[in-house]
Order: structure tokens, then C-alpha cells, then sequence
């Protein structure tokens, strides 16, 4: 019997009293599921004042450029985890999120709950999605769909050479359909070494592009530099009790990143 570690439900449940007044999970908390649920990165302590944006469900041809517009204005870098099947008939724009100094990542080939997959289709999803990425950029983050995993979903991102990456400010935009909302969650609760998750396409796409419209000025008015994963990752200091350990999978350090296989 698989254990099912629902991280993005765990972090909601927690939250959900206070949500009235954007107050989201505190950092002991997102560290303690870190411990708990191990293997993935949530947050880092970087020795600057550094956060990291990503963004999955891309690309978009309606969306995509809104936000890559938001993040040129106001000089921010990501990390895109994009989804497989979205790709073919929109290689122009994951080319111009890598030229405009962005980072890919990968979202699996299907949007559907990781958790879900066998391993064997889990390892095909990877393959077929990394297939499709790899010609752009090297790609060193997989991210689970819907936030669940188990120690064989991370165990099996480790054999293709993946980081498995999740995050520690999660504003429910896929659920809440309110930039305002969060925008406001993300300021209040954003810290150095912070990992944002926000969502792209259709109308979350657009609400992200509002959402960052108003926090990016905000995050750079604090004295945050908003940078992609493996930035963050890379100036990571003290030790790493943002993801536990599964024993043996990649863990970034200020030495290392994950290491994509030869497939």
C-alpha cells in the first residue's frame, strides 16, 4: 500500500482558518512537512535576499507573453514547469521564455494528479515530456502534478536525473480565482529562500500576470531579488531542512544541482 502525501492539501488545510486574513502556513510548519513528506524542495536559506517564482501548467499563447511581459518590466526571472502536450505548435514561446533568461522545468506530459500514475507511467510521462523540453534547455526540476507524491514518485525522478520541486507560498490561485487575493497572500507571506507557486494559462494565466503586475515592484521594493530554481537553489546556506532526505535522490546545494541523465 503507497502512502499518499497530498503537500498542496496538507498546506490548504492548515491555512484554511486564517485564510480570511492571507495568513498562510508559517515556516515551522512547511519545514515540518518537508520532514515528513522528504525528498522534494520547498524553501531554501539563502545567504540573500532571493526568492524564487515558478509557474506551471504553461506554455500558453495567450498567456505566456502577459507574463513574460510582467517579468521583462520588472527584470524577475522563473522557472516555467511546463506540461508536455502543451508544447508541439508552441515551440517559438518556450524558445523565447529560455532566450528572455528563464528556466524550464518539468510538469510531467499530461496534466493529471501524479499520484495516480503507475511506475511505469510515471517514468514514461518523464520521458515523453523531457523528450519534448530538452532541445530548448537543460532541465533539472520535475515537478508532481497536483503537489502529491510518494517515495517512489521521487525515487523515480531521481533516476532521470530530476530535483523534485514543490514550494512554500502556494496563494490557491488555481482554486481562488483572485489576483487580489493573491497578491496580498504572496506579501504576506513571502521570506528569503521562499519558492511561489503560481499557475499559467487561461484565466489563471491572466490572474498570475495581474497578480505579478503588483508583487514584483512590492518584492523589489523590500530589497528581494526574484530569481529561476536553481538560482535560489545555488545560494542555498546552513543546512538543508527544507526537503528532508529520501536517502539517496538529488540534493542542491551551494555545490550542486540536479543532474539530468543521458536518455
Amino acid at each position: 500500500m503507497r502512502v499518499r502525501w497530498p503537500v498542496w492539501s496538507a498546506l490548504g488545510a492548515v491555512a484554511a482558518g486564517a485564510a480570511a486574513l492571507v495568513v498562510g502556513p508559517p515556516v515551522w510548519v512547511v519545514d515540518r512537512l518537508a520532514a515528513t513528506f522528504p525528498g522534494c524542495l520547498y524553501r531554501v536559506k539563502p545567504h540573500e535576499r532571493l526568492v524564487a517564482l515558478t509557474l506551471d501548467d504553461g506554455p500558453d499563447e495567450r498567456t505566456t507573453p502577459l507574463i513574460l511581459a510582467e517579468l521583462r518590466r520588472h527584470a524577475a526571472r522563473a522557472t516555467f514547469f511546463l506540461i508536455g502536450e502543451r508544447v508541439p505548435g508552441r515551440e517559438a514561446l518556450v524558445r523565447r521564455m529560455v532566450d528572455e533568461g528563464h528556466e524550464l522545468g518539468n510538469h510531467f506530459m499530461h496534466d493529471r494528479p501524479a499520484i495516480r500514475l503507475s511506475g511505469e507511467e510515471l517514468a514514461r510521462d518523464l520521458d515523453q515530456s523531457h523528450a519534448l523540453l530538452a532541445p530548448f534547455a537543460r532541465v533539472r526540476w520535475a515537478r508532481p502534478g497536483s503537489g502529491w507524491y510518494t517515495r517512489e514518485t521521487v525515487a523515480a525522478m531521481s533516476r532521470k536525473g530530476y530535483g523534485c520541486a514543490l514550494g512554500s507560498v502556494y496563494p490557491y490561485d488555481a482554486t481562488i480565482p483572485s489576483s487580489a487575493f493573491a497578491g496580498r497572500y504572496i506579501l504576506r507571506n513571502v521570506r528569503p529562500g521562499a519558492v511561489i507557486v503560481l499557475h499559467d494559462g487561461g484565466g489563471r494565466g491572466r490572474r498570475s500576470a495581474r497578480t505579478l503586475s503588483t508583487v514584483l515592484p512590492e518584492l523589489r521594493r523590500r530589497g528581494y531579488r526574484v530569481v529561476a530554481l536553481s538560482e535560489l537553489a545555488l545560494a542555498e546556506s546552513g543546512p538543508p531542512l527544507h526537503r528532508g532526505s529520501t536517502g539517496g535522490g538529488p540534493r542542491p546545494t551551494s555545490t550542486a544541482l540536479p543532474q539530468r541523465g543521458s536518455w
